[in-house]
C-alpha cells in the first residue's frame, strides 16, 4: 500500500511487478522489527536510484501510525520498527483468535493432494520413514491453515514382486502356525517376526484348507489378508505420530478391470501424440532386468523436460511400474486437483524429471508439481548404525521410538532441519 501510495510508474509502462519484493526480520535485530528489499528490485524498472528511492519508501512509512521508525541502510534495504501501538493490537488479535490466530484463506480453496509416507505394506514403519511422515503432515496443516483444500494421501504399493514376496513369506508362517517345522526363513523372503501373528490369525481363520486350495488361489487369499493386517498396523503406527491421512489409494485398484485405469491413461496420452512404439538406447553401466531390446509402447517424455523416455508396455503387452504412476497422476487430475505435492524419500530422486514430465503431458500448465525430497532418519545404538530392512527383520520401529521418547520430540526433530 506504501507503494502503490507514492505512485511509482514503470519507465516503459508495464504494471508494477510488487512479486519480487520481500518482508523479512533483519539479520540484525537492532536495525529493526522488519526489513524489505521494495527499493532495490524495484529501482530499475521505476528508473530511479535504490537509496533514493529507499528513502522516498521510508519517508512515506513514517505517517503510518504501526510505524515507529523508518530508515534506509546499505544499496536500499528499508528498514522498520513497528509502533508498541501495533504490537499491543498483535496481542489483542492473539486473545481473541487463540489457535486460530494467522489462519488465513490466501490459499482461496485451491484443491492440493499431499502424497507422503507411502511405504510398502511389508511390514511396521521403521524409523527411516519417520522424516517424511512428519514433513508431510505438517506441510498439509499449514496449507489447511491458509486456506488451501487439502488431500492428505497415502499411496499403498499393494501390487507388484514385493507383494508376490511378501505372500511367500506369509504362507511359510501360515504353515508353522499349523505345527509345520519350517526353518529358517529362505534368503529372499521377509523374515520377520512381525509376519507370525499373521500366519497365526491365517490359521484359526482357514485351518489347513489353504493348502488344499489351488495355489493362486490360496495366495490371493493369503496376499489380501496381510495387506489388510500390514496397513492396520501401519495406521497404528502413524496414528501414534500424530500423522493423519485422508485417502489411502490402492495400486492394486488401477490395475483391476484387465488394468482399466492404466490403459485409459496411456490412451489419453496417445491422443496427445505423447506415445509411440520403438526401442530404447540401453542404459550406461549394467543393464536392468527389465531392460529390453524390442520395440515398447514408449512415453516421449523427453518432448517433455524428462532426460529419456520411459516404457509404458512391454514388448509382451505387460505394464511397466510407471505406467501405474502415470494412471495414477490421471487419476488425481480426474479428481480435480491443481496442485500436487510429492513427499519422497531421497532415494526416488530419479523419480522427479519423470513426475514433471508426466505433469505436463497431462495437464500442461493447468497442474503444479511439487517434489520434496526426505533424507532417512540414521539411528546409532553404542555407536553402531542400527539396520533398517524389512527383509532381514532387523530395524527399530517407529513405534519403538515413539513409546520412548515421546510423540512431540520426534515431530520436533524431524522438522528442525530441512526435509533434504
Amino acid at each position: 500500500k506504501t507503494v502503490e501510495a507514492l505512485g511509482l510508474k514503470t519507465v516503459d509502462g508495464s504494471p508494477l511487478d510488487l512479486s519480487r519484493i520481500a518482508i523479512e526480520p533483519p539479520r540484525d535485530p537492532s536495525h529493526g522489527d522488519v526489513a524489505t528489499n521494495a527499493a532495490m528490485v524495484l529501482a530499475k524498472a521505476v528508473g530511479e536510484n535504490p537509496r533514493v528511492l529507499g528513502e522516498r519508501i521510508a519517508a512515506a512509512f513514517e505517517s503510518d501510525p504501526d510505524v515507529a521508525a523508518a530508515s534506509v541502510a546499505g544499496p536500499g534495504f528499508v528498514n522498520l520498527k513497528l509502533s508498541d501501538g501495533f504490537w499491543q493490537a498483535r496481542l489483542a488479535e492473539m486473545l481473541e483468535l487463540a489457535t486460530d490466530y494467522g489462519r488465513s484463506q490466501i490459499g482461496g480453496g485451491r484443491k492440493v493432494n499431499v502424497e507422503y509416507v507411502s511405504a510398502n505394506p511389508t511390514g511396521p514403519m521403521h524409523v527411516g520413514h519417520c522424516r517424511g511422515a512428519v514433513v508431510g503432515d505438517a506441510l498439509s496443516n499449514l496449507l489447511d491453515f491458509a486456506g488451501y483444500s487439502v488431500t492428505r494421501e497415502y499411496y499403498i504399493n499393494d501390487a507388484g514382486v514385493q507383494i508376490d514376496v511378501l505372500g511367500q513369506s506369509v504362507m511359510l508362517r501360515y504353515r508353522e502356525a499349523l505345527g509345520e517345522k519350517v526353518g529358517e526363513i529362505p534368503p529372499g523372503l521377509y523374515p520377520g517376526d512381525y509376519l507370525v501373528p499373521v500366519g497365526k490369525a491365517l490359521a484359526d481363520e482357514f485351518g489347513t484348507r489353504l493348502l488344499e486350495m489351488p495355489s493362486v488361489e490360496a495366495m490371493a487369499i493369503v496376499k489380501d489378508k496381510t495387506i489388510d493386517m500390514m496397513m492396520a498396523m501401519i495406521r497404528e503406527d502413524l496414528d501414534a505420530l500424530n500423522v493423519k491421512h485422508d485417502v489411502f489409494f490402492s495400486e492394486r485398484s488401477l490395475h483391476s478391470g484387465n488394468g482399466g485405469m492404466i490403459r485409459s491413461a496411456i490412451n489419453d496420452l496417445t491422443l496427445k501424440g505423447h506415445v509411440y512404439k520403438g526401442k530404447l538406447p540401453p542404459p550406461k553401466g549394467q543393464k536392468p532386468e527389465d531392460w529390453e531390446d524390442r520395440d515398447q509402447t514408449l512415453f516421449r517424455s523427453t518432448a517433455v523436460g524428462d532426460d529419456i523416455d520411459r516404457p509404458l508396455m512391454k514388448s509382451d503387452g505387460s505394464f511397466t511400474y510407471f505406467a501405474a504412476d502415470v494412471a495414477y497422476m490421471k487419476d488425481k487430475v480426474d479428481r480435480g486437483f491443481e496442485h500436487l505435492i510429492y513427499v519422497l524419500g531421497a532415494d526416488h530422486s530419479g523419480y522427479v524429471k519423470r513426475l514433471q514430465a508426466v505433469a505436463r503431458a497431462i495437464a500442461g500448465d493447468d497442474l503444479e508439481i511439487t517434489v520434496l525430497l526426505c533424507q532417512l532418519v540414521k539411528l546409532f545404538r553404542a555407536g553402531e548404525p542400527v539396520r533398517m530392512s524389512k527383509r532381514s527383520g532387523e530395524f527399530v520401529t517407529l513405534r519403538e521410538v515413539v513409546d520412548e521418547v515421546g510423540r512431540d520430540p520426534i515431530r520436533f526433530m524431524m522438522l528442525y532441519r530441512k526435509n533434504d
